[in-house]
C-alpha cells in the first residue's frame, strides 16, 4: 500500500491539493495548528454579556474569477455580500473550508515544528500547539510523530514554513524568502445600538485599511451590531507590537472619526494580530515542487492575495505531485 501524503496546513491552498489528490486516489493527512480548519477564512466565537457573538476576523470576502473556484464557493452555498461580485460564507466564513474539507482526514491543534527522515519516508514532529508561541523556541516537550509520509507539501505563510523546513529542501527555503507579508491588527466589537456608518469602510490613507458591519452580512444574527475593524499595513507596522488593548481602543477611536455622533462604547471588544495577512511580494509562480526532495509548497503567496489564490496554488501543486 503507498504511503500517504502529508499536508500542513487546513486553509485554500491545503484543502483544494488535498482534494485534487485524493480524486486521483492517492491519501492524505492534513495537520493544522488551528482547531478548526480554514486559515485567514476565520470566524471567532465569543460569549460577552449573556450572548453568544461571532466575528470574521480574518477574511471579510471571497472573489471567483475562474471556474474552479466558483464551482467550489456554489457547492457550499455561499451568498453575495456586499455586492454581487463578492461573497461570504453562510452563517460564517469558517463555514467554506469546513464545507470544502468534508471528511478529508485531518489533525487539529498540533504544531508540526520539524520535519525529519528522508524523501519518500517523511517524519513529522509535532507539538500540541497550545504549548508554543510565535517567535519562540519549540517546547522542551518531547513531540510526538506521525509518518511515514511519501510527500509533505506545505500551505502555511511562507516565514513559518521556512522554519519548518530546515535544510530538508534548501532551493526551495531560499526561493520562499522572497514571499513577503504585512501584518494586520484586527479588532472586533459588539455595541447595543446600530451605529450610523455605511455597511463596509475602505478609506485611503488612515489607521483602517477595512471596517464592516459584521453582523450585517447573510445569515449572521442582525438583531446584533458586530463591527470588524481591519488595520492598515503602515499603521499595523507603526503599533505592530503594543499591547491589544491599546490598539482597541486606537481603532475604535479610528472607526468614530467616521461618525457624525459619538459612537457608545462597545460591550464587548477584542483585538487579533495577524502577523502574515496582506501578501505584499508574491512569488511569481503558482507553486514550488522538489521532485528529489518530495517536498512541495502552496499558498497564495505563490500568485497573489487572494484566496483564489490559494485555491488555485494548492491545485497546482497537485499536479506537479501526481506528474
Amino acid at each position: 500500500m503507498a504511503l500517504p501524503i502529508a499536508i500542513l496546513g487546513v486553509g485554500l491552498a491545503g484543502i483544494s491539493a488535498a482534494r485534487a489528490l485524493i480524486a486521483r486516489g492517492v491519501s492524505v493527512i492534513i495537520f493544522d495548528k488551528g482547531r478548526s480548519p480554514g486559515g485567514r477564512l476565520a470566524t471567532r466565537r465569543i460569549e460577552a454579556a449573556g450572548r453568544k457573538l461571532q466575528f470574521d476576523h480574518g477574511a471579510q470576502y471571497l472573489r471567483a474569477e475562474s471556474a474552479d473556484f466558483a464551482a467550489a464557493l456554489a457547492e457550499v452555498g455561499t451568498a453575495p455580500w456586499p455586492d454581487a461580485a463578492r461573497r461570504v460564507g453562510v452563517p460564517s466564513m469558517s463555514s467554506v473550508p469546513r464545507a470544502l474539507l468534508g471528511a478529508i482526514p485531518c489533525i487539529g491543534a498540533r504544531h508540526v515544528g520539524q520535519i525529519t527522515g528522508r524523501p519518500g519516508a517523511w517524519m513529522l514532529r509535532h507539538w500540541d500547539a497550545r504549548l508554543v508561541r510565535p517567535g519562540k523556541p519549540l517546547p522542551d516537550t518531547a513531540p510526538e510523530e506521525a509518518g511515514p509520509f511519501a510527500a509533505v507539501l506545505l500551505t502555511m505563510p511562507a516565514p513559518q514554513a521556512r522554519k519548518v523546513l530546515g535544510q530538508n529542501a534548501p532551493v526551495l527555503h531560499e526561493a520562499l524568502a522572497a514571499i513577503r507579508y504585512a501584518p494586520c491588527w484586527t479588532v472586533m466589537a459588539s455595541f447595543d445600538a446600530r451605529l450610523t456608518l455605511p455597511e463596509t469602510l475602505r478609506p485611503e490613507a488612515h489607521a483602517i485599511g477595512w471596517a464592516a458591519r459584521d453582523s450585517g452580512k447573510p445569515g449572521r444574527n442582525v438583531q446584533q451590531e458586530n463591527w470588524v475593524i481591519q488595520s492598515a499595513p503602515a499603521w499595523t507596522r507603526a503599533h505592530l507590537e503594543l499591547p491589544a488593548e491599546d490598539i482597541t481602543q486606537r481603532l475604535l477611536a479610528a472607526l468614530a472619526s467616521f461618525s457624525a455622533a459619538p459612537l457608545p462604547a462597545p460591550f464587548m471588544a477584542a483585538a487579533h494580530r495577524w502577523r502574515y495577512s496582506l501578501l505584499q511580494a508574491p512569488l511569481g509562480e503558482p507553486c514550488l515542487w522538489d521532485s528529489t526532495a518530495r517536498i512541495g509548497y502552496a499558498s497564495d503567496g505563490c500568485i497573489g492575495g487572494r484566496a483564489e489564490a490559494a485555491w488555485q496554488s494548492g491545485t497546482a501543486l497537485a499536479a506537479r505531485v501526481l506528474a
